[in-house]
């Protein structure tokens, strides 16, 4: 198995709905926000190269959005989903299977996008299997008011047209090496892959433990359906990775890709940082 980390560029969200109950005073040391509140974030994916399956891990928010759509989220850097692939040799039509943790906009949105001459949508990466759960999936074409902005139906119905869907059995590892835990505290059925990497366990957090500044068990996003899951979800996960070293890795922390933690007198927290080809 190989592992590549790849970046589709960064975004603003309001600092206060990504830190919660915690105050602006104590995370702005974490990650500072500009003059409107608003703090920059990665949509930071993963790559996996498997014998002749190439998946990748979420795909960012994409392209195709109006002008109105990026002056909310303000999309920025350099980085795109396509140049991060050609940097480590493969293109968008490599790809042969997309493994979405959950279809928020920021990490689904790279899945459908226009064709050509933008008169129809389409599967951005044509010969791949698309993978959601069928719980998830039902909660995102049918939103709750608090989460409705996020689930796009451009981005999720093309999805099931072209017939590229498959559903991931609840508890099902996804392949051999490649297992999956279920968190239900920022959405219903979010899916984290845990892959066995160079005798260590690198666990891809997702929404759960967005950054290395939400480690502290109160920092849990705004966002968050049930709150009070998320925090279960991450003492479970953060005992796991202090007992068992093993890396975890941020999807949207602007600088740090990977860490590991430790048990200190505060509680659990970030113990090395590094970029994921240092393992």
């Amino acid at each position: 198995m190989e592992l590549y980390s790849i970046n589709t560029g960064h975004f603003k969200l309001d600092g206060g709905a990504m830190f919660g109950v915690v105050p602006k005073s104590i995370w702005q040391k974490v990650n500072p926000a500009d003059e409107n509140n608003m703090c920059s974030w990665a949509m930071r994916c993963l790559l996996v190269k498997d014998g002749n399956r190439l998946i990748l891990i979420d795909n960012g928010m994409g392209n195709k959005q109006d002008d109105k759509f990026f002056g909310y989220y303000f999309l920025h850097g350099n980085d795109t989903l396509d140049l991060s692939l050609a940097k480590h040799g493969f293109h968008r039509d490599d790809i042969t299977d997309v493994f979405l943790t959950h279809l928020h906009f920021d990490h689904c949105g790279g899945s459908i996008s226009y064709n050509a001459d933008r008169t129809k949508l389409e599967p951005t990466f044509k010969n791949a299997i698309y993978w959601c759960n069928e719980k998830h999936w039902d909660w995102a074409v049918n939103p709750n008011p608090r989460e409705k902005a996020s689930f796009l139906k451009e981005n999720i119905i093309p999805i099931k047209e072209s017939g590229q869907l498959h559903y991931l059995a609840s508890g099902k590892d996804f392949m051999p090496g490649f297992s999956v835990y279920e968190a239900n505290g920022h959405t219903e059925a979010m899916m984290l892959p845990l892959l066995n990497y160079k005798n260590t366990t690198v666990a891809f957090l997702a929404d759960l433990i967005p950054s290395a500044g939400h480690i502290p068990m109160p920092y849990v996003m705004g966002y968050d359906v049930r709150p009070l899951d998320t925090m279960k979800e991450k003492e479970y996960i953060l005992s796991q990775a202090a007992k068992n070293n093993w890396t975890l890795f941020f999807e949207h922390d602007p600088i740090i890709e990977c860490c590991t933690v430790a048990n200190t007198e505060r509680g659990i927290r970030m113990d090395k940082s590094f970029a994921l080809k240092e393992l």
